[in-house]
């Protein structure tokens, strides 16, 4: 996509996420913990223990009852955005590209996670860590992520999720969710995901083209790899369709294994409404 392109679209996703999300509160960021935070919630009884602070002199006075302001704690946990942005994304069958889609997706989860008042992190990953942005929640942090999902040139070509995991495990983050934006075509990845399972808690959101699923009986084929350039000649059969399924079937074993959720994102398919409402769900205190 050309600049303008990418600006409207990063425009329109901003809108579209917006009006999604009005009048809702995102994340559910109040906790059920009583205490003086910064967000009033009501006025009730004076009750053994409560803060004599906190007492509401006039209404206390025109009730003829004791009676407290209560406030809520504001809570706010981290998101890890980790998405691929190895030469296996620039495939597409469509006239959408994998990485434009995983683009989208993560601009979606980075948004929704400011207006839940969560901080937000970056990891770009190819076979090597390509950036890293560190926490933040404010609209211009967000909107830089955006940027770097957009415009970002990576180094590397070769997918390696396990790199990824490595990085995120060193990074001591405490109350994290890791979103794993990917399409898990990687080498085995499942000790680093035993590891960082045990200290976040980690979606994994895979971003496959259609034909990734399923090739159309075709016959031979010649095809090239993007992260190694080498082409081959494939038979498009049963025998190939069935691999593919089982590296699928492989993949949700190991996220069930680890307890983590897997959100299948298919392309043509409005994805944004259901990430929206996977996070609010995911995200509630």
């Amino acid at each position: 996509m050309i600049l303008q392109d990418i600006q409207c679209k990063i425009k329109e996703i901003q809108i579209h996420t917006r009006r999604l999300i009005s009048g809702t509160l995102i994340g559910d960021t109040r906790s059920a913990q009583k205490g003086s935070g910064l967000d009033f919630d009501q006025i009730r009884e004076y009750q053994q223990g409560d803060d004599v602070r906190f007492i509401d002199w006039k209404s206390s006075a025109r009730t003829n009852k004791l009676l407290v302001k209560q406030y809520t704690e504001e809570r706010s946990r981290t998101i890890i955005l980790a998405v691929d942005v190895s030469a296996s994304s620039s495939f597409s069958s469509t006239d959408q590209l994998k990485s434009d889609i995983m683009s989208q997706v993560s601009s979606i989860l980075a948004l929704v996670a400011y207006y839940g008042s969560d901080r937000v992190a970056l990891l770009l990953f190819s076979d090597v860590v390509e950036l890293f942005i560190p926490p933040g929640k404010s609209k211009y942090h967000v909107h830089a992520i955006m940027q770097k999902l957009f415009f970002f040139k990576p180094r590397g070509k070769k997918t390696d999720i396990g790199i990824a995991l490595d990085y995120i495990a060193r990074l001591k983050k405490k109350d994290s969710v890791v979103f794993l934006v990917s399409d898990f075509v990687s080498p085995d990845f499942s000790k680093q995901l035993s590891v960082v399972a045990k200290k976040y808690e980690i979606v994994a959101v895979r971003c496959l083209d259609n034909n990734e699923y399923a090739l159309p009986q075709v016959g031979l084929l010649t095809v090239q790899d993007p992260e190694t350039n080498q082409c081959y000649t494939i038979s498009c059969s049963d025998e190939l369709n069935v691999f593919l399924r089982k590296r699928m079937v492989d993949q949700n074993n190991i996220f069930r294994k680890y307890g983590v959720d897997c959100i299948e994102v298919i392309p043509k398919k409005q994805f944004i409404g259901d990430l929206i409402r996977f996070f609010r769900k995911r995200m509630r205190y």
